[in-house]
């Protein structure tokens, strides 16, 4: 009785301690955004967010060993949500940027003007748009002001009248009047000062439409435009920019490198004011009429976001002229913790968007695409040196140099690149501020036989050539979020023990197998299981979580896959005839599906019945390597099919072209007849 007392005690002081210490974190987050802001230069704040990053990382490894033996375990998406009220998260540390709209808005000028804010969905656009039209000093300067929300399939009719009912309401006269009023009447309504938010424009049409309801009065009016849609953003003073933008690449000297970044910089920049300043900039930092690169490309780093600083910063961890799986980066980023949606967001689609977001900066290059999605990107050499310089100067990650034998004992990742052995050996027994792990050294083996430094790890990249079993004790990282490995024969029963665990990548060559134990299905937070695995995975039902699945066949025969409810992308080989795949129908949220013929059949014996395809209603992407006697009937939303070695005796292209959304096409050794027929007004979306 004592002994329950003591521990009901000892759960109710640590609980106390947890809220405690969480408050205490929550108070300083304030300041670690604005700081962060502000680290890069300013050796002060570098060493004083790294001192307190450094405390967060011990209390979090104290909090997660005590949730762990106080048998509470984890749920990551719950774990992952930010106790910052949405309000006002956007504005803390980024009050400078609101002031700075507002002065935009408020500013004497009498011409007409929009603020276009441009961005990814979940970056909290409607939020500062809504941030300004409640300003004090928006209200009292516009007397007029209405709010309209433009979605995917708009009406222009519609959208004018919501604006006349925002302004004057919707008395009985003003809705009776409205039905009366033709589109002119009600473009020409407004003729007093006023503000209007048009928010969310999907299509640049919509806005061109719009526009002419915006009457320019001389009066100082105002709109305000939330997008996600470069295209769609108000641009105006073109020739004045043209002439600013002649001038800077001109002083780039030809540097291409320079060039890009710089119109990278420029393009989320828009606007006159805003391109002067980034010349005046530049013009202090000529020598001999030439602009340093190094200062461009520093510019352009300052220029991003805090997120956006951290996801680029990451690029440095990986070996020089290094070609990366764009999956790859953004599972990284994901199993870090870098990435908190909101709403309905997936993780999935939020690092997609981070990375767009890098590449239209011109900070990241792409190297080549598949159905419309970045596949392998890298960095530009001198922007990896960037990366690496401003990484070392917060700390945020650590590349071993075996000639210096040296590590902060404060940062929480680790790159190895070489000398593995050597870098394990002087970790000494234990290191509880590691969080990260990330090894590219392609002659080291024994990276298990030190587990205990891994304790606290939440990421385990192993992009080197294995070549054993992995020892029970990889089940006692209980903190692992990613575990990426490549030639791997077995991996162990424990590791039903990593409840965290959202990736598991297993890259092996020769088309080898790995063998996965019954207890994978235990892991109820897997996100992505990519592992050519042998033996049926009984139970794989359980991980409702899964976003991307790529198997055998032989391990999906038996699945009922009807609680997969998260299953986005699913890739399965080495199929048979004899199989039958209809229950992939009850995947209702599949976007995209890919299925091939096993390899030592060359492709010759054709698929078995694929009538299932049509009740994919949500399918947008298929890719299908293998005879197929005739084609299944499509949904109407695909939009990217690839046919390879299908060897058709049915011309494809009668079916094939008239899929209302199809918009990419790829045949290789698709049909066996001599012609195809391609009539009139067929293949409308088509573009490659």
């Amino acid at each position: 009785m004592a002994d329950a007392v003591v521990s009901l005690a000892v759960q109710k002081l640590g609980d106390f301690l947890i809220q405690w210490l969480q408050n205490e974190l929550l108070f300083m987050q304030s300041f670690l955004r604005d700081a962060e802001l502000k680290q890069y230069g300013d050796h002060k704040i570098q060493q004083w967010v790294i001192e307190i990053n450094s405390i967060a990382n011990d209390a979090a490894a104290i909090l997660e060993t005590y949730s762990i033996e106080a048998g509470k375990g984890y749920n990551t998406e719950e774990n992952s949500t930010s106790y910052v009220d949405e309000q006002d998260y956007i504005f803390v540390g980024l009050q400078d940027v609101v002031e700075s709209l507002l002065a935009q808005l408020l500013k004497a000028e009498p011409r007409r003007s929009a603020l276009s804010i441009y961005g990814m969905g979940g970056l909290g656009k409607t939020t500062l748009a809504r941030k300004l039209y409640n300003s004090p000093n928006i209200v009292s300067s516009f007397p007029t002001r209405a709010w309209i929300c433009v979605s995917q399939e708009y009406n222009t009719m519609d959208l004018l009248k919501t604006i006349i009912k925002s302004i004057q309401g919707c008395a009985k006269e003003t809705l009776d009047l409205l039905e009366k009023m033709a589109e002119i009447d009600l473009e020409n309504h407004l003729q007093c000062k006023y503000l209007v938010v048009v928010d969310d424009v999907w299509q640049k049409e919509a806005w061109e439409s719009l526009k002419r309801a915006f009457p320019d009065r001389n009066n100082g009016s105002r709109i305000i435009i939330t997008t996600r849609k470069e295209d769609v953003t108000e641009r105006a003073d073109n020739r004045a920019m043209e002439s600013l933008a002649k001038d800077m690449v001109e002083n780039c000297r030809g540097l291409p490198l320079a060039i890009v970044v710089l119109s990278g910089l420029l393009s989320h920049r828009w606007g006159l004011d805003k391109w002067q300043n980034v010349k005046d900039c530049l013009w202090k930092n000529i020598e001999e009429d030439s602009i340093e690169i190094s200062y461009i490309l520093s510019l352009s780093f300052n220029d991003l976001s805090v997120a956006l600083k951290k996801y680029f910063l990451y690029f440095g961890v990986f070996p020089e002229d290094r070609v990366i799986d764009a999956d790859d980066i953004m599972r990284l980023w994901m199993g870090e913790g870098f990435i908190i949606p909101r709403g309905e967001e997936r993780m999935e689609d939020v690092a997609k968007g981070f990375l767009n977001e890098l590449i239209r900066r011109s900070l990241v290059q792409v190297v080549n695409t598949f159905w419309e999605k970045v596949a392998k990107c890298k960095v530009h050499d001198l922007l990896r040196d960037l990366a690496i310089q401003k990484a070392l100067e917060v700390n945020f990650f650590d590349i071993y140099d075996p000639r210096k034998n040296l590590k902060s004992t404060s940062c929480i990742r680790h790159a190895i690149h070489s000398e593995g052995e050597r870098y394990l050996s002087s970790l000494g027994l234990s290191n509880s501020k590691l969080r990260s792990i990330m090894y590219f050294d392609p002659h080291f083996c024994n990276v298990f036989q030190h587990i205990d430094v891994f304790r606290h790890i939440y990421v385990l990249h192993l992009d080197i050539n294995y070549g054993e079993v992995i020892p029970d004790a990889i089940g006692s990282l209980y903190n692992l979020k990613l575990l990426s490995l490549r030639r791997v024969s077995e991996i162990p029963s424990s590791i039903r023990n990593l409840k965290n665990l959202q990736t598991l990548v297993v890259v092996n060559m020769d088309r080898c197998f790995c063998q996965l134990p019954p207890e994978t299905a235990d892991l109820i937070n897997l996100r992505h299981l990519v592992v050519p695995y042998s033996k049926p995975l009984a139970g794989i039902s359980k991980l409702t979580s899964l976003q991307v699945l790529r198997l055998d066949c032989d391990q999906w025969k038996d699945v009922d896959p009807v609680d997969l409810v998260n299953l986005r992308e699913l890739e399965m080989a080495n199929i048979y005839k004899s199989y039958s795949l209809n229950n992939i129908s009850s995947l209702k949220n599949l976007n995209t599906l890919t299925l091939y013929i096993s390899f030592g059949q060359q492709y010759t014996y054709p698929f078995p019945s694929l009538e299932f395809v049509n009740s994919c209603e949500k399918l947008q992407k298929l890719s299908l390597g293998g005879g197929l006697e005739k084609l299944p009937v499509f949904p109407d939303s695909i939009t990217m099919i690839d046919l390879w070695q299908s060897r058709l005796a049915k011309d494809p292209m009668p079916i094939l072209g008239m899929l209302p959304n199809l918009r990419n096409l790829q045949l290789d050794e698709a049909y066996e007849g001599e012609e195809l027929m391609c009539s009139d007004y067929i293949f409308m979306l088509l573009t490659t």
